[in-house]
């Protein structure tokens, strides 16, 4: 990542040089047909440096009025709110891609797509993790609609365990067992449990002295 002064300088003579291939070459009405597209594929080649460059922008110096009355970056002519298509992260130190976002609308929409406000997912060095966040949104269940409830679900995924977490539960699915696996399904509090099934579960309960949960374990 370049710091305000170097990309400043870059950008400038980005610019430059994106103006003088427009105003020596493509503006010109007698250029040659062979000519004007090579000098097209430059001037192309000078915006993918732009937008490259404009990821980088921090936009240190905040943003102007644009003949069009929209914001533009003052360092890198960036329109504000526009989603940039690309990403770049760097090599080492934390990585981010995006902000947290979470439900922003009371109104139920027609379906999941409209509802939709971000689905995306990362394969990060194995690991699988996907963010789910959506408003309410009607849905047919056996041909009858019902009202899906607005979330944000975020579900990482990792040697064929997964765990999910919302903003009510976090829920994790083991991978499928090496024994033969039952026909049926069934859940139950631990306090509901008899004695000799807990041992069958390699979970162990972190807690304090006043019995407050703090987390678990499971052994793989």
């Amino acid at each position: 990542m370049k710091d305000k002064k170097t990309l400043k300088k870059e950008l400038k003579n980005l610019f430059n040089s994106m103006d003088f291939i427009c105003d020596n070459f493509l503006s010109r009405e007698a250029a040659e047909e062979k000519h004007l597209k090579i000098f097209y594929n430059i001037y192309q080649q000078l915006a993918i440096a732009w937008e490259h460059l404009g990821l980088q922008c921090k936009h240190w110096d905040g943003f102007r009025k644009t003949k069009e009355k929209n914001e533009a970056c003052r360092i890198c002519g960036k329109i504000k709110g526009v989603d940039d298509q690309y990403y770049l992260l760097p090599r080492s130190g934390r990585k981010k891609i995006g902000k947290k976002l979470f439900p922003n609308s009371k109104k139920v929409f027609e379906n999941r797509e409209q509802a939709t406000i971000v689905n995306d997912t990362v394969d990060f060095y194995g690991a699988s993790l996907n963010v789910d966040v959506h408003n309410r949104h009607k849905s047919k269940l056996f041909k009858d609609k019902i009202t899906i409830a607005d979330e944000r679900i975020v579900t990482l995924k990792e040697c064929g365990i997964e765990c999910s977490i919302d903003q009510h539960l976090i829920y994790i699915k083991m991978n499928k067992p090496l024994k033969k696996a039952g026909k049926k399904k069934y859940g139950a509090l631990l306090w509901e449990l008899r004695r000799n099934d807990l041992k069958k579960y390699p979970i162990i309960i972190d807690y304090d002295e006043n019995r407050n949960f703090l987390g678990l374990t499971i052994l793989k």
